[in-house]
């Protein structure tokens, strides 16, 4: 939990830089930095690939070590940062430190605890806390003045404490499956069993729930990056004013926190719902919600304040309620001996390949609102027919049962 909320923490403060790095970038653009910003994110997700497979063969608690101090350093190397080249520089470093963290996190959950869904609710909720007090935090001390590069020093502060209480954490990392299952961590895996390993995945339903988790990523890492500045064109924003002394930052910066706090109550309703629904059956529906929330974003933000904050609520809500679901769908469809793999494949989908609508959604604001939203409609609605698609080969065929099934209640 420590680890998962740092990792958002140092996430979610960068589209509030970006912010800053526009205004004192002028001449580069949002296009130009939204490419800075993808070089970033994407390593977050490339490297998920290489740290699953190292967390199989080294265990969990010396890849999350590595991530929290990895990812304070980049954050240190990023407050020494005077170009757009060594933003650069520091937000790759960053993202191949953070990358580390989701597939270590996941497998030790999947494997660590039997009450899964319950865990990746609480998992998912301190996740969230990251999430919101990154931008809070970062947000708060630009307004009250402080330069950028300090603010980025003082954010890297708590990867360094957690770094020192991981140290002295234990725990079995194997406690809720048989010995039997897991492979034996001190065994190196060679390239062949790599192959091998990833054939066997991707010839069973991980092929689809990978894609699912790929067309998410799109939507959740488009959406997240590009908000606040959003929020800060919306017509609503003129009629709020901070009063003198705190005119540092933009309010809307807050509702996008607002957002983010939401889904707190959406992870966890999330996580307790995969007990009761199939999860393919629960990611199609939030798919679904999801489009019709990108669809309506551009008429509600011309309404007035009222109704963009009433919208956001909702989004944060379901942004991050669908992420349980595809979480436990990797554990439903994946062996227990193959946790690290599968989840470092998810995360490559989820936070690498969907660094992708980064870039696109950079050129698409350049044409306008409407290309943009039209862009994440477009990623929500193919996730929406995998999962439906998923669930109709389970449902009428019998394929695809994984081998980390529950039984789960139907409606």
């Amino acid at each position: 939990m420590l680890g998962h909320s740092l990792v958002h923490w140092f996430e979610t403060s960068i589209p509030i830089f970006l912010v800053v790095w526009l205004t004192e970038f002028p001449d580069a653009g949002v296009a130009v930095f939204g490419l800075i910003v993808a070089l970033g994110y994407a390593p977050f997700g490339l490297g998920a690939l290489p740290a699953g497979v190292l967390t199989d063969r080294y265990g969990p608690k010396r890849l999350i070590l590595i991530c929290l101090g990895g990812m304070a350093l980049a954050f240190v190397a990023l407050a020494f940062a005077n170009s757009i080249a060594t933003i650069a520089v520091a937000l790759v470093l960053w993202g191949i430190a953070a990358s580390v963290y989701h597939p270590a996190g996941l497998a030790l959950i999947s494997t660590g605890v039997e009450e899964r869904p319950t865990v990746f609710a609480y998992h998912g909720i301190a996740g969230n806390v990251g999430i919101a007090l990154g931008p809070f935090v970062t947000a708060t001390l630009l307004m009250v003045g402080l330069e950028w590069q300090l603010v980025a020093a003082v954010l890297a502060v708590p990867g360094f404490v957690g770094l020192a209480y991981g140290l002295s954490a234990n725990f079995d990392p194997a406690g809720a499956v048989d010995a039997d299952d897991v492979s034996d961590a001190s065994e190196p895996l060679s390239l062949s069993e790599f192959v091998s390993g990833s054939r066997a995945l991707f010839a069973s339903a991980f092929a689809v729930v990978f894609a699912i988790v790929t067309f998410e990523g799109l939507f959740y890492r488009g959406i997240l990056t590009y908000l606040p500045e959003i929020l800060h064109d919306a017509p609503a924003m003129a009629v709020l004013n901070l009063p003198t002394g705190f005119e540092g930052i933009e309010p809307a910066d807050y509702i996008y926190v607002g957002l983010l706090v939401v889904g707190i109550a959406g992870q966890y309703a999330g996580g307790k719902l995969t007990d009761r629904v199939r999860v393919e059956r629960g990611l199609a529906g939030i798919f679904a919600v999801l489009a019709v929330l990108a669809v309506a974003f551009v008429p509600v933000r011309e309404m007035g304040l009222g109704p963009i904050i009433v919208l956001c609520a909702i989004l944060g809500f379901f942004l991050f309620a669908i992420q349980p679901f595809y979480q436990e769908a990797v554990a439903v469809h994946t062996p227990e001996d193959a946790r690290g793999l599968s989840y470092g494949y998810t995360y490559l989908g989820e936070f690498g390949l969907g660094a992708g609508s980064i870039a696109l959604g950079g050129f698409a604001l350049g044409v306008g609102l409407e290309a943009f939203f039209g862009l994440l409609i477009g990623f929500a609605l193919v996730g929406m027919a995998l999962s439906w698609g998923l669930l109709v080969a389970i449902s009428r065929f019998g394929a695809w049962e994984g081998p980390g099934a529950r039984v789960q209640s139907e409606d």
